[in-house]
This record gives C-alpha cells, structure tokens and sequence, in this order.
C-alpha cells in the first residue's frame, strides 16, 4: 500500500479514518481503530472542557497512536480546541463551518489540520488557508450532512481543485469495494462512520446497533426533524416512529409537530431528551431510544455484523491493495 506523503508523516499504517460520530464515537472506538493502523476519532464539541480533558486523558491510557479531535463550527469550540492542543491531539478536523481561523494556532502545535467540505469551491478555500487534511462529504453519507452532491460526483472535482493535498473520501463507504471506488477518484483514503456504528467498542444503544444492523439505504431520510440544540441542521437518520408520525402530520414545522413537548429517554446524568433533540443515543440513555435521532447513511444495508474495530480496519484495508 502506497501512502500519500503527508500521510506517511502522520505515521498511520492504513488511511482509514473513522469519522467522529458523536456520542457513540467512545475512547475505546478510537483507541481500537488506531491500534489497528488507521485514525480513530472523538467529537469534542458538545462536552466541557473538564469532560473533554477526562476524556483525552483516557486516550493516553489506551493508545500512543495518532488519532483525531474533531469540532463543529455551528457551537463554541474556542476553550475545547485549547483543550485538545494541550493534550497534543495529532490531527485536528472541522465540520460544518470554516476552520480556517485556526490552521495556524494547529500547526504551531505540531498536529495536522483536515476540512470537511461539501463542494471544491470549499475545498479550494480549504487549500488556501493550508489544511493539511480535505474530507470531501457525499450527500449520502449519515447523520449531518451539508452538500447536496453525490460522492461520486464531488471527490474528482474536490481531488482536482485541491491537488496535491490529500483528499478523503466520505459518504457511502462501508466495506472494501467502496474503497477501491474511492482510490480511483482519486482519493488519498476513506472517511467512515455507518460501518463504525456496527462495531463491538462503539458507545451505541442496544436498540440503535440494532436498527443499524437490521436496516437497508431505503430507511433513510434526509431532514432537519431533529433539530432541538442543532436547528437548521439536516442530517440523514433511519425512519422511526418520531418520524413516521411527523410525515403523517404533513412534515409540519416546529413548533407544531406531533408530541413536540414528550420527553423520550434520560441521560446518564439524569437530564432529559426530548423528542426531537440531536442527541442519539448511547449505551446509558434510558427511556425509548427508537424514538430518538438513529443517524446512518446510504450504505447501512451492507452492515449486517458487530464485529471489533479492528476487524472493520482490516477489512477496509484489503480495498487499498
């Protein structure tokens, strides 16, 4: 396997990257998928900076391998990506907003900075800002998702905007075939997340694994319907009933949508979500986790085992040969 140079400089063995899928993007997911060769991720943006500290703290203890801290710009990152600097996270990633602000403050840090972009005119901003890193997001991929064009439409104009800076494809990939179709658009590696919602170390309910295990790319829709604490944010999630009773009311607008005042399950820490947060649920949440938000892309229907993290590494990897 041939690595892009900034790659090899990242000293990762596999450019398989697992995308920062919220909640259920635990330690132990991240830890595993880098022991594995490839970079795990964690989302840093909807905790406190004590929270997050504990949560780098605990990454240390399970792996010495370079993984990512990823932010989205539509919330206040400013105190966690001091917080992430401080524990010299190797890879520093940006979704939903210009990350450009903060190239520099990345980079004087020694760690390598990636954008998540939805059109090469994005891209190419990207580039001139000096992002090490480009993750060109297809329409199909799961939870939020701003563009409106396919991967295959998206990564060749990203990759020939961009070039020579490597380019990671996102968006509908979840075994080695779509690895070996994103290698000949050129891209540099692959972006996943759907596949890694399967996987044994993942912070995922029972109900949600499920779902997720049980579904096909036709159970998909593409909405803003959960959008308490995220609003004007479409993102791609598995009908359920939250859903199929909204649709039955003609798709209405907040604040008049069905049961807009229920309460749907509990955090661990004792604090509610209601029907419609963004939140999806993790192993502790209790209450109707079908109910909630269950983000997953096109490609959910070639999901079909739990298997560990290390597994779904490997076997991306046969698609780089």
């Amino acid at each position: 396997m041939h690595l892009h140079p900034t790659l090899e400089r990242l000293g990762i063995r596999t450019p398989i990257f697992q995308a920062p899928i919220g909640g259920a993007a635990s330690p132990e997911l991240a830890a595993a998928v880098s022991e594995a060769g490839g970079v795990g991720h964690l989302a840093c943006t909807w905790r406190s900076p004590n929270q997050l500290d504990a949560l780098l703290s605990r990454m240390k203890a399970l792996t010495a391998r370079p993984y990512g801290a990823n932010f989205v710009l539509d919330f206040p990152i400013e105190e966690n990506l001091a917080v992430a600097l401080a524990h010299k996270v190797r890879i520093v990633s940006f979704f939903w907003g210009d990350g450009s602000r903060y190239v520099e403050q990345i980079k004087a840090t020694g760690a390598f900075s990636a954008q998540v972009v939805a059109s090469a005119a994005e891209a190419e901003r990207a580039a001139d800002a000096g992002f090490d890193l480009i993750v060109a997001q297809g329409h199909e991929a799961g939870g939020h998702v701003r563009g409106q064009l396919g991967l295959i439409g998206l990564l060749p104009q990203v990759v020939d905007a961009v070039a020579p800076i490597p380019v990671l494809a996102a968006g509908g990939i979840a075994d080695r075939r779509g690895v070996v179709a994103a290698l000949a658009l050129g891209a540099s590696g692959v972006w996943v997340g759907t596949r890694f919602l399967a996987a044994e170390e993942t912070n995922i309910h029972p109900a949600y694994r499920a779902r997720v295990l049980g579904s096909s790319g036709k159970d998909c829709v593409y909405s803003t319907v959960f959008d308490i604490g995220w609003p004007n944010a479409p993102a791609r999630s598995l009908r359920n009933s939250t859903i199929a009773s909204w649709e039955a009311a003609g798709s209405p607008s907040p604040p008049g949508r069905p049961g807009e005042d229920d309460v749907v399950g509990c955090r661990a820490d004792g604090s509610d979500i209601p029907r419609y947060h963004f939140s999806a649920p993790t192993r502790e949440v209790t209450g109707n986790a079908g109910a909630m938000a269950l983000y997953a892309g096109e490609a959910v229907g070639l999901v079909r085992v739990s298997e560990p993290a290390a597994s779904i590494v490997d076997d991306l990897t046969a698609g780089m040969a």
